[in-house]
């Protein structure tokens, strides 16, 4: 039998969607895929593949188990356009999850994410807005659930908001996964490792180079003998952001003019009244239920 996914978390990205994943695969009668994002129905190359290959991620699954997937790609307008009518034709009754982030907080995060592994290679933050316009499109969340509200209704979605995962995990989780149609107890495991709060100053921009480098010994002995302690410091600012980046006015108010603009659309469906200003406050008051 064709085993799919009952589920999946379609982004967006840096929105603690790897966290959900592990919380979820953490419960009794869930199987979340191996690999964490397989990209099936973004990326052409994998999609070439074949159904039989993407439902092989799923073939440990009982027929009483849950199974899902998350790919933070089914999100990435307009980068892989044909996401949506690829799932829909092969799972038309998928349960949808989307995580979304205050809209400027998620580009932040994508933009030192992206400069870490070398994707963006811009140090000032306002250049890269200016070059890299999918930091932006991303976090129009609006224009990202446009085409899954036209192919599966409001109903078969379910926004989550960064924000309340962190502050609320066990209440977020149980509402995700009555959503999802598990019948067990669901707990959240403080233990599992959360990439929420990684600290982009304590981690070293991608460079092979460099790497290879570092992995020879008697470099390593000559690095740390020779070359003062002050020295090696000042040459791992490079690969460092020490610093949160920061938007400069003008772009502040470009950004809060287009996501005040997408927010509107936003808050017809979920009936909230959210912009940049008082997207915080409003979203720590959301009830339970989903509602202000």
């Amino acid at each position: 039998m064709t085993r799919l996914p009952d589920f999946i978390i379609i982004g967006a990205m840096k929105c603690a969607t790897t966290t959900l994943y592990a919380q979820l695969a953490n419960q009794a009668g869930i199987v979340m895929s191996q690999p964490k994002e397989p990209r099936f129905f973004s990326h052409d190359t994998i999609y070439a593949r074949g159904i039989e290959w993407y439902s092989a991620l799923f073939k440990q699954a009982g027929a009483d188990m849950l199974c899902g997937e998350s790919s933070t790609d089914y999100t990435k307008l307009p980068t892989y356009p044909h996401t949506v009518e690829r799932m829909y034709h092969h799972l038309p009754d998928a349960r949808l999850v989307y995580i979304m982030r205050h809209p400027i907080d998620r580009l932040i995060s994508q933009y030192v994410h992206e400069w870490l592994v070398g994707n963006i290679s811009v140090r000032n933050i306002n250049k890269a807005i200016e070059r890299h316009p999918e930091l932006i499109a991303y976090s129009c969340y609006a224009m990202q659930l446009q085409p899954y509200w036209h192919r599966y209704g409001h109903q078969a979605i379910l926004p989550v908001f960064f924000e309340r995962l962190l502050c609320h995990p066990q209440q977020e989780l149980e509402r995700i996964c009555r959503f999802l149609g598990y019948q067990g107890t669901p707990y959240w495991d403080n233990k599992i490792r959360s990439g929420i709060s990684t600290s982009s100053g304590e981690i070293l921009r991608k460079s092979p180079l460099r790497d290879r480098i570092l992995q020879v010994p008697i470099l390593r002995r000559i690095r740390r003998r020779f070359i003062p302690k002050g020295i090696r410091r000042w040459v791992q600012k490079i690969w460092k952001l020490e610093k949160r980046p920061q938007i400069d006015s003008d772009h502040m108010r470009r950004l809060t003019k287009i996501f005040g603009q997408d927010l509107t659309i936003l808050n017809s469906w979920l009936h909230l009244d959210l912009n940049c200003e008082n997207y915080m406050e409003k979203i720590l008051r959301v009830t339970h239920n989903g509602h202000i």
